[in-house]
């Protein structure tokens, strides 16, 4: 059974999917800088070694874990191709399109909204985590342009509000600052949250008071 190749990629799986849970926890509760490839063998209960020969550097483990826990599994789906955004496009009611938005990114903050706080901050004094969080930066806005776009096919924006300030609502509105601030430092439910965004997002891209 041991020599069996579908048994040993399906262990060496396991192990890295555990090296993966290990280092987001310690990631959230030390830092990138506080974290080390040591620490993150002992969590995941595995040698140096093979920490080193899964992944190579601390630096690609984090950008594994912000690929792969985006998503919510290993399939490199784009976002624009997720069930959440398609649903959201796909809504007649624009209404409930910010609504699936909302959810859509409520699910990514439960999973990952530590990691990247803890790349937002890493990003201000590591040249090298820099780029990662300016790639997140932009792919999040991009994101938030083409829901806009949808959303102005539904429903005129607002007098006044051109696609570009409403993408900045948006991006502002959803994006996982805000998140943290009101969930993990004042102590709201991701539902409290949920509900305070949609109802903003309501009320400056449609225009509801």
């Amino acid at each position: 059974m041991a020599g069996n190749p579908g048994v040993r990629r399906q262990r060496s799986q396991e192990t890295r999917e555990r090296v993966l849970e290990a280092s987001l926890r310690l990631f959230t509760a030390h830092g990138y800088d506080g974290t080390t490839i040591d620490a993150i063998a002992r969590e995941s209960a595995v040698s140096v070694q093979t920490v080193y020969f899964k992944f190579g550097t601390k630096f690609a483990v984090l950008k594994e874990l912000l690929d792969v826990r985006v998503a919510g599994d290993d399939q490199p789906v784009p976002t624009v191709e997720r069930e959440w955004f398609r649903d959201a496009v796909a809504a007649d009611d624009p209404r409930e399109q910010l609504r699936h938005q909302v959810a859509g990114a409520l699910e990514i903050y439960v999973r990952l909204g530590g990691l990247l706080e803890v790349l937002r901050n890493a990003a201000q004094n590591n040249e090298e985590i820099a780029p990662l969080w300016q790639r997140n930066k932009e792919q999040r806005f991009e994101v938030q342009a083409q829901l806009v776009k949808a959303l102005a096919k539904k429903h005129p924006l607002p007098n006044g509000l051109t696609p570009d300030r409403a993408t900045d609502i948006g991006y502002t509105l959803m994006g996982p600052e805000a998140y943290h601030l009101l969930v993990t430092e004042r102590g709201w439910t991701g539902q409290e949250w949920a509900d305070w965004t949609h109802a903003g997002l309501c009320r400056h891209l449609l225009g509801e008071i």
